[in-house]
């Protein structure tokens, strides 16, 4: 069932065009229905014969048999009898006209067809179909660029089904176009509308969030603010390019709002802080099997330049300020530099580029930065330097300049998202991260990588309850059950499994990346990385009490209830 806090605004834009047809062909069966409606009366009135030559006519029901198989190009020929040549005249002028008819018929048709409202009614239609049929839970994206597209890549990865809505026709088609392993149904439309939301199963009862990352901040606040006040228990993430649109959504309880600008110092931050810490934390949020990225050496902490104009050039000042950097900024008007406002010369001289330790390039336009990278690598080739890089398709002409350190807004929207999807847990682990420091973060990546392999490891987290892990009940409660021996390998317990330990969280303090020697306690909550197959292991181990018996104590036990108790084996797995 549909929430019933939802308007049902969906089955009466479905049904447009039902009446977009009815109402355009309206006047074309009309002159069909009277030019048919003529020719079997006048057929019926025509004086004729039969078979003896005496004067007859055909009644109502033979004029109209025989207009009928004529119309449809069957033509069986004269019946009842013979006709005469009045009943051949007027039948020859009921052809004639029904022809005109028919044409004038089937050309409302085709450019009924061609008729954008009417396409737009008939894929209103099939998306509507498509949503309803979907029984298992799906994310509804509200615009499909850069950041969407790398999100709905990682989700079909991921097995997650997802629905899209974007305004402009190309990236509705792309969604086609892109092959995606489930069916992605995709309607192109206003998200503001209240009934678009709808019909993309804003109201179906396997909703199971809303993520809008539309390039307008008003489309976003609106989606946000339609889906707090209709379904206040969906959580919603949200793109937000100004503090000002955050702060609305965050009134109607948006939690998750992401906003690129703030994101572009938070990372050099953190890079300028610990560099393995930035490889760590962006390893964990990319799609999964996505290859451990490579790591930044320290970022110098000299002067640096930053050149760039409105939200990203003032948040980016103010957060290098923060980590005790000086800043020397040089604003771009318009974000673009254009002939008459200023050459290279003037740009790098002001700046006073060719004695700073650090470049960035951070306008609004990519050919202006990729400008603004040239010059500053003429005036100071050892400079280190930073570019954003507004749009993805632009990254071969990045990495052709020579930038040290480019950030791609899309990605890491896609990774933030996607952090917030895969594990919440994840995120209040994530940070933590750069508060541990650089030799921690870099021990911890080298231990994913010898444990899990180079891809993105599985995320997942697990209680330590009673209904999640009602095998190790007994030695939890005796605090007997160490980390290390949770985690060794049901097959062989001489072995361990390819999980690492991310975080333990136990009475609202949180513990990154426990011992093994920890001892385990009732509801403690870890978060764990490693391979699917060691995960399905740990399950057993948690479940099974014959499995929990041997892995701890390493003592089988029968697997049967009778047989334990008959073997004199308590629910814990150990003998009385």
């Amino acid at each position: 069932m549909d929430d019933p806090r939802v308007p049902e605004l969906a089955p009466h834009l479905s049904s447009a065009g039902v009446f977009l047809v009815l109402r355009r062909m309206r006047v074309p069966l009309i002159v069909l229905i009277v030019i048919f409606a003529v020719s079997v009366l006048g057929l019926s009135l025509v004086p004729g014969q039969n078979a003896q030559g005496r004067p007859d006519r055909m009644d109502l029901f033979e004029s109209f048999y025989f207009m009928s198989y004529t119309a449809t190009t069957i033509g069986f020929g004269e019946l009842p009898n013979e006709f005469t040549d009045a009943q051949r005249m007027w039948v020859t002028l009921t052809i004639f006209l029904a022809v005109i008819g028919w044409a004038y018929a089937i050309g409302s048709l085709l450019s009924l067809m061609q008729d954008q409202g009417f396409r737009q009614a008939l894929a209103r239609r099939g998306f509507t179909r498509s949503v309803r049929r979907m029984r298992e839970p799906f994310l509804l994206l509200v615009g499909y660029g850069n950041a969407t597209k790398m999100l709905a890549r990682s989700l079909d990865d991921m097995g997650r089904r997802f629905v899209v809505i974007d305004n402009q026709e190309a990236r509705v088609s792309a969604v086609e176009l892109d092959s995606y392993r489930a069916d992605a149904p995709a309607l192109r439309g206003d998200a503001r509308d209240t009934g678009l939301l709808t019909l993309a199963g804003l109201g179906h009862q396997t909703c199971a969030g809303v993520i809008s990352l539309a390039g307008d901040d008003e489309t976003n606040l609106d989606v946000a603010m339609t889906t707090a006040l209709l379904r206040p228990d969906l959580p919603v993430i949200a793109r937000s390019g100004s503090r000002d649109v955050a702060d609305r959504m965050r009134a109607f309880h948006v939690q998750e709002v992401v906003n690129p600008s703030d994101r572009f110092g938070d990372h050099l931050r953190i890079l300028l802080r610990s560099p393995a810490a930035y490889q760590l934390m962006s390893w964990l949020t990319s799609a999964p099997g996505t290859p451990a990225p490579r790591r930044f050496p320290p970022l110098p902490h000299g002067r640096w330049v930053v050149c760039g104009h409105g939200r990203y050039g003032e948040e980016l000042s103010a957060d290098l300020r923060a980590e005790g950097l000086e800043i020397t900024e040089v604003h771009v008007s318009g974000g673009r530099v254009l002939a008459g406002e200023g050459d290279s010369a003037q740009v790098i001289e002001s700046g006073h580029v060719s004695d700073a330790a650090a470049f960035v390039a951070a306008t609004a336009s990519d050919t202006t930065n990729l400008w603004l990278v040239e010059a500053a690598r003429r005036a100071n080739p050892d400079t280190f330097v930073v570019a954003l890089q507004n749009r993805r398709a632009n990254a071969p002409l990045f990495s052709a300049i020579g930038v040290d350190f480019g950030l791609v807004p899309a990605e890491v929207i896609a990774h933030e998202v996607l952090a917030r999807l895969a594990n919440p847990v994840l995120v209040r682990f994530l940070r933590q991260v750069p508060h541990q420091g650089d030799d921690w973060a870099a021990q911890l990546v080298d231990r994913l990588v010898t444990t899990c392999g180079r891809g993105t490891p599985e995320l997942w987290r697990i209680r330590l309850s009673r209904d999640h892990a009602p095998a190790l009940v007994g030695r939890l409660d005796e605090r007997s059950l160490s980390l290390a021996d949770l985690l060794r390998d049901p097959a062989d317990r001489d072995d361990t499994l390819d999980i690492v330990a991310l975080s333990l969280f136990r009475e609202g303090e949180r513990t990154m990346a426990p011992a093994g020697d920890l001892v385990l306690r009732v509801d403690d909550q870890l978060l764990l990385a490693g391979r699917p197959r060691a995960r399905s292991a740990l399950a057993t181990t948690l479940t099974e009490v014959p499995t929990a018996s041997y892995v701890v104590d390493g003592h089988r036990v029968p697997s049967s209830w009778v047989f334990r108790r008959l073997a004199r084996v308590d629910s814990a797995g150990r003998r009385r």
